[in-house]
C-alpha cells in the first residue's frame, strides 16, 4: 500500500481499522455519497491506487513517459535519464514517487556483464482511468484490469480464437502476435466508438429531463435528491450518505424522498395509462417499495 493512500486510512479509521465516533457505518455511507462517481477498488492482496492519487501522480509527463518505457520492460534509472533526457537525479524522484505510490516495484538484479548490481523497475498495477464530462454528464470511472487468462467472459465471439491461440505454453511468435494485436486494437476501437455512441444518448437523455427537474422541484435538496436517484437508477438511493454529503437531517431527507416516491409512482400510472398487476414476488423499480 502507497505512505499516501496508507496515511489517508489510518487518518480516517484509526489505526486498528476501528469504528469512528461510536458509528461504524456513518464514515462508509458518507464515503460512498462522497465518492460515488468513483469506482474505488477493493482491498486484496495488492491494492490498486485511488482515482484522485491516480490523477495527481500521471498529470506529470515525466512520470508518464517514464510509465511508458516500463511496460515494455525494466529499466534502471541510468537507461531512462538517457531516454527521456533528463537528468538521473530527476528520474530517481519521480521514480520513488511512483514506488511508494504503488504504481512500480524494484529489484536489484545483477549485471550481466560481471558490472555492479542495478536496481530496475518495473510496472506493478493494472487498471483503467475513465472520465466523461459534458454539460448534463459527469461519469469518473476506475476499474481494475484482469491479469492474465483471468477474464471477463464478455469478449466478442470473435475475438475468442485469440484467447484460444494463448492456450499454449509456448512463446508466442511476434509475427503470430502483430495479426492478434491488430484485430484487438480494432475490436477496441470498436467499442470505443459505440461507448461515444452510448455516452452522448446518456447525455442527450439528461438534457431533456432536466426542465422537468427544475419545474417540478423547488428546493436545491429535491433536485439533488432526484439527480442522485438518476445517477444510479439500477440501484437504492442510501439516504442516510445522501443525507450527510447534503448536510441535512435523515427525516428531511425522508420527507423527500416520500414525496418524490409518490411523484414517480403517479407519473409511471398515467405514463403507462393502466395498473400494473403481478405477484407478490415480481420484482419493481427500487423506488416502489416503501
Amino acid at each position: 500500500m502507497s505512505k499516501i493512500l496508507k496515511k489517508r486510512t489510518l487518518g480516517i479509521l484509526g489505526s486498528r481499522g476501528t469504528k469512528v465516533d461510536g458509528n461504524p457505518s456513518f464514515l462508509r455511507n458518507y464515503l460512498d455519497w462522497f465518492l460515488e462517481d468513483v469506482d474505488y477498488p477493493t482491498l486484496s492482496w495488492q491494492v490498486m491506487v485511488g482515482f484522485d492519487e491516480s490523477l495527481s501522480i500521471l498529470e506529470n509527463q515525466t512520470r508518464r513517459s517514464i510509465l511508458r518505457h516500463l511496460v515494455k520492460e525494466p529499466h534502471y534509472p541510468l537507461q531512462l535519464s538517457e531516454l527521456l533526457d533528463v537528468s538521473q537525479q530527476a528520474v530517481v524522484k519521480h521514480l520513488k514517487v511512483l514506488e511508494e505510490a504503488g504504481f512500480v516495484d524494484s529489484e536489484i538484479k545483477k549485471s550481466d556483464k560481471g558490472g555492479p548490481p542495478k536496481k530496475v523497475y518495473r510496472v506493478n498495477q493494472s487498471f483503467s482511468i475513465r472520465l466523461d464530462l459534458g454539460p448534463d454528464l459527469f461519469r469518473a470511472e476506475h476499474r481494475k484490469m484482469p491479469r492474465g487468462m483471468r477474464l471477463s467472459g464478455s469478449l466478442p465471439s470473435d475475438l475468442e480464437k485469440v484467447v484460444g491461440r494463448l492456450g499454449s505454453r509456448k512463446p508466442l511468435p511476434m509475427v503470430d502476435a502483430m495479426g492478434m494485436l491488430s484485430e484487438l486494437d480494432a475490436a477496441l476501437e470498436n467499442v470505443d466508438r459505440q461507448r461515444d455512441s452510448i455516452i452522448a444518448l446518456h447525455q442527450q437523455v439528461m438534457h431533456k429531463v432536466s426542465p422537468s427537474v427544475e419545474e417540478n422541484f423547488e428546493s436545491y435538496e429535491e433536485r439533488q435528491l432526484a439527480h442522485a436517484m438518476m445517477r444510479h437508477p439500477r440501484r437504492p438511493l442510501d439516504l442516510d450518505a445522501f443525507s450527510q454529503g447534503m448536510r441535512i437531517q435523515s427525516m428531511h431527507a425522508e420527507k423527500m424522498m416520500d414525496t418524490l416516491r409518490e411523484r414517480l409512482m403517479r407519473d409511471f400510472a398515467t405514463n403507462s395509462g393502466s395498473f400494473v398487476s403481478g405477484r407478490d414476488s415480481m420484482p419493481l423499480p427500487w423506488w416502489m417499495a416503501k
